[in-house]
This record gives structure tokens, C-alpha cells and sequence, in this order.
């Protein structure tokens, strides 16, 4: 789920549970941070921003606001300290490049200032390590999620503006394989290939002028008869939710992300069991490790969590060069022999990356990036690994539409592409 939804409505509502969530925890520091800058506590506003700093692990978000913190409390050096950081990260600030923001007009004339503005511009290069295998020819789908069908050898897409499931062949041309049953976005979908099965979500994404109001904060998940499209089951979610992401545990149980109130779940034969509600803020597409007791799921604001499917215990991924990777913003997340492939939609710039793991999937030791910067990008959404192929969604048409799910004025939807990259 793209930026619009996960970082807009991240921080909507509090968890009940005795211990404050990572939601709550990043309300209250924000609230702390902005009381005090306000009041003219430079000290407090800084603290409050290095508190926020610590909480989502480092995001390079968060670093640009300690730098600026620091810029307000007249702190030059630790200010430019952090916006290196910020863009030693790959990262970069668009509104600093044009000097449309005087965010940071104490340091305009600083050489340090100068050169991490020529970074940022280095930042923006353009990378293309991938090529189109397929465009869709209807841009007003909206895709989001995608997987594979090996038997029929065609792709299955989610649409969020027409509210189905389309089949797509390698050459493009494409089916309806089902719409959504109560006239809602489609989000995620999994195939279950020994189950002849297809698990995917419906969302009335909250404020969507396309989604009934009475519906809004509404989710369900969806089973159909992956041969013929017959809808076999739907299981409403949790109120207020939006299960946006999905994956499969070895033994077919969906494992679903709640992108706007922070919780992970799990299928069972009892229904959707709460897996951990309080360690993410807004989590998106997990990946299964090969263990089967542990998964990845990418926070678009915290960055990339392993969590045990038995206690629900979180940890972070760590790295060897945090200054260099930036791991928020990731809308899909995909594991593959050690590798992670990442399609990131809240970084700036947007783009497509692979990760290394260390022997023991806790540790990142390098990064590779796939696609940036191109012309046809877009909002890169989610992917899927086909023998030695990573396919993703290009160009999904999120970045043309408003909080509301309406075309931005003057935008104009243009068709996505599924992109393919050679894994090895």
C-alpha cells in the first residue's frame, strides 16, 4: 500500500492494550516534538525529534527532521551531521534542491550545506537494470498487488478503481478472473498453487470517494477456486482495518498486514488471530523465512521487522552500514535464497532494490538498486519472483490520485507496466 494510504493514516486510531504501541509512541513523541518547538523549547524539540529518530529505527525521514530540529536550536554542525546522514542514505529533499523550502536557511551558505546538496543531486541518477515484459492495456485499472499462476503460465493483478481481479497473459492481453464481491479496491492476493486456491483482500479504503461512506474502515478476505474464479469463502476483518498485504505460510494460512491500525494476523480455524498489534505502525507485504516460525514485514515507517509467528516477538533487521540503506517505505518485500527484493514507494527517490542477507536472514550486508528514477516508474507497488525473475509493478498510477482516491488535477492515468528483473 502506497504512501497515500500507509503514511496518511498510519496514526489514525490508539490501540486499548495496557502497554503503549509504536502508534501511540510516535503520536505522543510527535506531539511532544511539536509543543515544544512551538513553545520555543529548542533543547525539548530537539530531543523529542532524536526520540522519534530512535523509535522508527533510524528512517531517513526522521533524520532529516533531528537535522532540522537542530537547525531551529541553532546546532550547525549536528544539523549537518544528520542531513548528511539523510543523504549518505541515497536520499533526497527536492524542496532543498530548487530552494523551495528555507528549512535549513541558516546553512544555505555552509560548503558542507553545498555538498550534501550535490549529493542529493548524484541521489537522483537515473537506474535501470530492468525491462518491460508486459503493459496494461487499461490505465485506469490502478494495479496493486501481483502473482504468478505457473498451470496457465499468466499473471494475477488486483485493480483498485475497478475493483477486480484481472488474469494476464505474458503478451499482455488480459481477463476478468473476479470482481470484488462487495464493490470494493482489491489490495492483496496470494496464490496457494497446491490448494488450487487464491486468497486476496478487499479494502473500503477510509475516505474513498468510490467506497460507500457506510462501508469506510471496512476489509475482508477472500478465497476463490483458483481454476475457475468462484468465490469459496469471505472472512470479514477487524473493524477499522485495512488488510492490504498479504502472505502464506507453508501450510496455506494467509498472514495479513493491517497497513492503517498496525496489527498482523493470522488465518486459523478459529478465524483471524492477532499476531502483534503494538510493535508496527503501518506494516505492509511480509515475506516467509525458511525457518516457517519467523517472518519479514516491512513498517513503511519503522522499516523491516522479524517477527516470530509463535511468541510475536519483534526484532529489526540490522545492517553493517545503516548510513547507506534506507529500508522504510517498502510497499512489497520478497525473500529468495538470502536475497530480499524491495519495492519502495516512500523513499525519494522511489525504486526497486535487492538486498544480502547474512546466513542467519537478521543482518543486511549490501544493496543493490534495480530501478530508479526512470520516467515509466511511478509508485512501484508490489512483486513476484518466478524462477530467476523478480516481476513488480511499474507506473501503478497510485501517484495520480489523491487522499480520496479522485485524479489530482491536471493528472492523467497512463497504463502500468509489470517490469522483470533477472535475479541471477
Amino acid at each position: 500500500m502506497p504512501r497515500i494510504l500507509a503514511a496518511a493514516l498510519a496514526i489514525l486510531a490508539f490501540s486499548s492494550q495496557s502497554l503503549p504501541s509504536a502508534r501511540e509512541q510516535l503520536a505522543d513523541l510527535r506531539r511532544q516534538a511539536h509543543t515544544a518547538r512551538h513553545s520555543g523549547d529548542k533543547l525539548g524539540y530537539v530531543q523529542a525529534a532524536l526520540k522519534v529518530q530512535s523509535l522508527l529505527n533510524d528512517a531517513p525521514d526522521a533524520i532529516e527532521s533531528v537535522a532540522f530540529a537542530y537547525s531551529e536550536a541553532g546546532d550547525a554542525s549536528h544539523a549537518l551531521d544528520s542531513l548528511a546522514r539523510f543523504a549518505n542514505m541515497g536520499q533526497v529533499d527536492e524542496s532543498l534542491i530548487d530552494s523551495s523550502s528555507k528549512a535549513f536557511a541558516s546553512l544555505t551558505e555552509m560548503p558542507r550545506y553545498k555538498t550534501i546538496l550535490e549529493q542529493f543531486a548524484r541521489n537522483k541518477a537515473l537506474i535501470s537494470k530492468s525491462d518491460t515484459v508486459f503493459t496494461l492495456p487499461d490505465a485506469g485499472i490502478v494495479a496493486e498487488d501481483i502473482d504468478y499462476d505457473a498451470r496457465t503460465k499468466t499473471f494475477l493483478i488486483t485493480s483498485v478503481l475497478e475493483k477486480k481481479i484481472i488474469r494476464v497473459a505474458a503478451s499482455g492481453t488480459s481477463t476478468d478472473f473476479a470482481l470484488s464481491p462487495s464493490h470494493w479496491p482489491m489490495l492483496a492476493l496470494k496464490i496457494d498453487s497446491a490448494r488450487k486456491l487464491l486468497w486476496a483482500t478487499e479494502v473500503a479504503l477510509d475516505g474513498f470517494t468510490t467506497t460507500p461512506k457506510a462501508d469506510w474502515g471496512r476489509s475482508a478476505l477472500l478465497c476463490f477456486d483458483l481454476p475457475t474464479g468462484k468465490l469459496l469463502r469471505r472472512l470479514e476483518g477487524p473493524p477499522h482495518s485495512a488488510l492490504g498485504d498479504m502472505v502464506l505460510a507453508q501450510n496455506g494460512d494467509p498472514i495479513l498486514s493491517d497497513g492503517t491500525q498496525g496489527g498482523v494476523y493470522r488465518l486459523s480455524q478459529g478465524g483471524l488471530r492477532l499476531i502483534n498489534g503494538t510493535d508496527f505502525i503501518s506494516p505492509q507485504t511480509p515475506a516467509t523465512l525458511p525457518d516457517n516460525n519467523h517472518i519479514l514485514v516491512p513498517d513503511y515507517l519503522r522499516g523491516i521487522g522479524i517477527l516470530d509467528l509463535r511468541s510475536g516477538q519483534v526484532e529489526w533487521l540490522k545492517q553493517d552500514a545503516p548510513e547507506n540503506i534506507a529500508v522504510n517505505g517498502v510497499d512489497g518485500l520478497y525473500f529468495d535464497r538470502g536475497s530480499l527484493f524491495l519495492t519502495q514507494n516512500g523513499t525519494s527517490p522511489e525504486r526497486v532494490i535487492s538486498l544480502q542477507l547474512d546466513r542467519s536472514s537478521t543482518r543486511i550486508v549490501s544493496s543493490k538498486i534495480i530501478e530508479q528514477a526512470t520516467a515509466t516508474l511511478g509508485d512501484p507497488t508490489h512483486g513476484v519472483l518466478v524462477d530467476d525473475s523478480f516481476y513488480y509493478i511499474a507506473n501503478s498510477g497510485w501517484s495520480e490520485l489523491d487522499e480520496h482516491g479522485d485524479l489530482k488535477p491536471a493528472s492523467k492515468l497512463t497504463p502500468a507496466r509489470v517490469m522483470r528483473y533477472v535475479t541471477r
